[in-house]
């Protein structure tokens, strides 16, 4: 399957283990190359706009109205799957050239930058959509790897993804005090990494008995670092997702410290129920399902286009951000099929 050869090409670039295609390197920008010249072997006009993200587009045959936007992103966290981004704008390149023209154009974009490896994520999405000034998209769907075991539970090869997730994020600092390890009695100790860890369990047990929801401490730095002193200092960083507002509040309220916030986004009915519908024809169950992770499509949901995104069955246990993250080629094929109908009918302008 072209698509399948397409992948394998974009994951070898930069070598090493896994996909290594930070956002903002040479290995990025060569992606973005090789999927331009895709694009104009495909016969689609190409444009890369000032933020850097790229575009080809199927011109319909009434340009002036709104068009309908496909895609993803290209690149990677460091020794990432093969799929993550990639799919949703390989696919969307085979989708768009299935579909052939229609009377709005088409348009396959890559983003940059999404995965925020070095800073915030969503940079080409973020640029695009500041300020506004997308009125002339009718509609943008995305097709991605779920990243998750739910449809592997249920063996379900695709879902609809209802919404994205709200988050919470940051970092917690806990001052003690430093002393001898071996002359301190217990009962004496001001332990910043022992207050750290209670942290850790609450926010893991609060986590446990709610539903949807997840609670992560990735990273946690200790001063001054000698196996034989009391911990004086302990910065944990802290990552919160809750399908909607509310619970992730509900573990917030646990976090001595201010942490940034992202609302729970939901995704468009009209474009989401165009997927749901393809999916019904396939005889496929149009399951629906929320996002725990951020994605473009949450930027341009967030700025008022419509949008929809489609999950594609991760194998593995739902593995990703790892060499390992798989799909099977028959869900890839299905997924792309699905999108193709999709993108046929949200691109036929009917009465405006």
């Amino acid at each position: 399957m072209r698509v399948l050869e397409r992948l394998d090409q974009l994951y070898a670039i930069g070598g090493g283990h896994g996909a290594n295609r930070l956002g903002g390197t040479r290995e990025e920008d060569e992606a973005h190359e090789l999927v331009a010249d895709w694009m104009r072997e495909t016969g689609l006009e190409v444009d890369v706009d000032p933020a850097g993200n790229l575009f080809g587009r199927l011109v319909g045959t009434r340009p002036e109205l709104p068009e309908v936007w496909t895609g993803s992103h290209l690149d990677s966290v460091p020794g990432g799957g093969r799929f993550d981004g990639t799919l949703g704008v390989v696919g969307g390149l085979e989708a768009v050239e299935r579909a052939r023209q229609q009377e709005r154009t088409l348009a396959v974009v890559a983003f940059r930058e999404e995965e925020g490896c070095r800073g915030p994520g969503c940079v080409g999405s973020r640029a695009r959509c500041a300020g506004g000034g997308l009125e002339s998209v009718a509609a943008f769907v995305e097709l991605h790897v779920e990243q998750g075991p739910q449809l592997e539970a249920l063996d379900a090869p695709l879902g609809v993804v209802t919404g994205i997730a709200a988050t919470a994020r940051g970092e917690v600092v806990f001052e003690g005090r430093e002393g001898h390890a071996g002359t301190t009695p217990m009962a004496a100790r001001d332990d910043a990494l022992v207050a750290a860890a209670e942290l850790v369990l609450r926010l893991r047990d609060t986590a446990a008995g709610l539903d949807g929801v997840v609670a992560t401490v990735g990273r946690i730095e200790v001063a001054p670092g000698a196996t034989n002193v009391i911990p004086g200092r302990a910065v944990l960083s802290v990552d919160l997702r809750a399908p909607d507002d509310e619970r992730v509040e509900a573990l917030t309220a646990l976090v001595p410290a201010e942490l940034s916030r992202g609302r729970a986004i939901a995704l468009s009915p009209g474009p989401s129920s165009v997927l749901r519908e393809e999916l019904k024809a396939l005889g496929v169950e149009p399951l629906e399902i929320a996002s725990g992770a951020g994605h473009d499509a949450g930027v341009l949901a967030a700025a008022g286009v419509p949008t929809a995104m489609l999950f594609v069955r991760s194998l593995n246990g739902g593995v990703s951000h790892s060499p390992e993250e798989h799909t099977s080629d028959e869900d890839v094929e299905l997924a792309i099929t699905a999108l193709t109908g999709a993108l046929s009918r949200l691109a036929a302008a009917g009465d405006e």
